[in-house]
């Protein structure tokens, strides 16, 4: 990611020794598309769309924003 108020070469977590697993400061995919979208101005917890006849987030109930992305 690059502009829109993200840190320019920032590195977020760590992996095991062979990369197989996260080991410090995991970033789920939630978290990465509430961040984008909060960037963008929008609210995450609030974007909602129907389907099958029920309400449904982009980040279902898991997203959270990732301050340490933000510039």
């Amino acid at each position: 990611m690059a502009g829109a108020g993200v840190k320019p070469g920032t590195v977020i977590g760590r992996t095991g020794e062979f990369g197989l697993s996260v080991v410090e400061d995991p970033v789920d995919v939630w978290d990465l598309q509430a961040t984008i979208l909060h960037l963008l101005g929008m609210e995450h917890t609030k974007l909602t769309f129907h389907h099958l006849g029920r309400d449904f987030r982009l980040t279902d109930v898991h997203g959270q924003v990732v301050p340490k992305i933000l510039g």
